[in-house]
């Protein structure tokens, strides 16, 4: 049997932590082997016993967790999550975690409603385990509880797509480090590129500041998507944390409808939601990337793009952060072509020309 992951729980908060700790416990695969109250707790406690997984807050008394998260990757490298209630501002605080080598960010449980319990326990549990298999295991990715599929929001229809057209679409979808790598390949991106759906697995109210940080730092122009925004060259939209987001068309323009809907393979927003309006709207004139996550979202929209005559890439297992979503969809035969993260950007530029 495989021997459970031991978590590492650091919070100034008594509650956060025995709240997060009763989630994690109730995991097969993961078990909370220590928890403290601020990063100086947490090097002694590392004294004793290394942890597979570190889930880390921001704002805590004597060394704030950003700091102390560089100093770990500076000194002994650790997969780490950050767990935050990512309101305001401190959004931009947040990716700066990202940048100093967190694997995963997560919302801290709000206990408040049923639903966003449930749903958080979910993604807590699916981004520690994914962090425990992330940088040098790179194993394969453990098979999830059962799940709903794309139908439970978008149901398989015939294909409506145009046999030709001139205005290409390419949909990205990426999970565990995925910010690193969508920020390497949007970045390539030239302000003549071709329109960029995205989906990105990542918590309600982070997303926004994501997209900021990047359309900062790209030629493209890249927003967080609304409902009806327009699907247009030179720019990227990004799927808002906790909506699904589809791609439609009016006559030959395209548009993206942004819903509230189930948990689709685990998640909100689903790759394989995306992909699979891909695949209806879009056809053979559509690219569709699949890149680092954890499970396997995505994998069979994948598919669906590649039997309607998209062109598909999947990112490859040596620049994966974990190679589970990507080793998924090309085990479906959903991936034409498999590339380094160094080379994606150049070949959707070439496909979509």
């Amino acid at each position: 049997m495989t021997a459970k992951k031991k978590v590492m729980i650091v919070d100034d908060s008594a509650l956060v932590r025995q709240t997060i700790t009763e989630i994690i416990n109730a995991h097969p695969r993961l078990y909370v082997s220590a928890t403290a109250n601020d990063p100086f707790q947490a090097a002694e406690r590392m004294r004793r016993e290394i942890p597979d997984v570190i889930v880390l807050d921001v704002e805590m008394p004597r060394m704030d967790g950003i700091t102390f998260l560089r100093r770990l990757m500076a000194q002994r490298p650790i997969p780490v999550v950050i767990c935050s209630t990512l309101v305001g501002d401190n959004s931009a605080t947040h990716l700066a975690a990202l940048e100093a080598g967190a694997v995963e960010i997560i919302q801290k449980p709000n206990l408040s409603t049923r639903r966003f319990l449930e749903e958080s326990s979910i993604r807590i549990q699916d981004a520690v385990l994914a962090a425990s298999h992330a940088h040098l295991s790179r194993r394969r990715a453990i098979p999830n509880e059962e799940k709903q599929s794309a139908d439970a929001v978008l149901p398989q229809a015939r294909p409506r797509a145009m046999l030709q057209t001139t205005h290409k679409v390419v949909a990205i979808g990426a999970s565990t480090g995925g910010t690193q790598a969508l920020r390497q390949v949007l970045q390539a991106m030239p302000r003549t590129a071709p329109p960029i759906v995205i989906v990105q697995h990542m918590p309600e109210a982070f997303t926004s500041g994501f997209a900021r940080r990047l359309d900062e730092q790209c030629e493209i122009t890249v927003s967080e998507a609304r409902n009806g925004d327009s699907v247009l060259p030179g720019h990227a939209l990004i799927a808002p944390g906790s909506s699904h987001m589809l791609l439609t068309r009016s006559g030959a323009n395209y548009r993206v409808e942004v819903r509230d809907g189930p948990l689709v393979n685990r998640h909100r927003p689903s790759v394989d939601v995306l992909f699979r309006s891909v695949s209806c709207v879009a056809g053979a004139n559509a690219v569709g990337v699949i890149m680092t996550g954890m499970g396997d979202d995505g994998a069979r929209g994948l598919k669906e793009m590649r039997d309607s005559g998209a062109s598909t890439i999947g990112q490859n297992e040596a620049s994966c952060v974990v190679y589970g979503m990507p080793a998924e969809a090309k085990r479906l035969g959903a991936v034409e072509t498999e590339v380094d993260l160094d080379d994606i950007a150049a070949r959707i530029l070439r496909l979509s020309a």
